[in-house]
């Protein structure tokens, strides 16, 4: 692991391209695609219907949270709602990143901030969690993958960004 600090500690908010105060349903122009899974905590209204799903404490939660996530996914490019399909594929990537990190890491931190944020030792963290990432991974390339999904991903990026 390179030796940096974390990049939330010089985070900018106003330079941040997702704002908490848009609901992204009534201004979608608004919303940007971005990189992985920059925006998924901020945009509204998706934050509050997606995320009551999102948990990967065990593998068998993590089988009823990808799933019900994917099928709001589903929902959401059936209703030709862009902004939603993609937030809910960011949640999908989201579960995968957070329960690998809380599988490679006991507090599922990466970073020691008693101790100028040096990187703390991977390997001591849940095997389960292991598990729930492999379920989550396989929802989020199965969004991913989608051919819907992906034309309304590319047309989004050349007229919003």
């Amino acid at each position: 692991m390179k030796n940096q600090k974390p990049s939330y500690l010089n985070f900018d908010s106003d330079t941040y391209s997702w704002k908490p105060d848009i609901n992204y349903r009534k201004h979608p122009e608004k919303y940007k695609v971005g990189k992985g899974e920059q925006g998924v905590l901020i945009c509204e209204p998706y934050k509050s219907e997606i995320g009551k799903y999102w948990r990967f404490k065990d593998a068998e939660i993590a089988e009823e949270s990808s799933a019900k996530i994917f099928e709001l996914f589903k929902e959401y490019l059936n209703q030709n709602d862009f902004v939603g399909a993609d937030m809910a594929r960011k949640y999908l990537q989201m579960g995968f990143t957070r329960a690998r990190r809380y599988f490679n890491y006991k507090s599922g931190r990466k970073y020691d901030p008693e101790n100028n944020y040096k990187p703390l030792q991977r390997g001591t963290g849940d095997p389960e969690k292991e598990k729930s990432a492999a379920i989550f991974f396989h929802k989020w390339k199965e969004a991913e993958a989608d051919a819907q999904y992906a034309q309304m991903k590319k047309e989004w990026k050349e007229n919003f960004g």
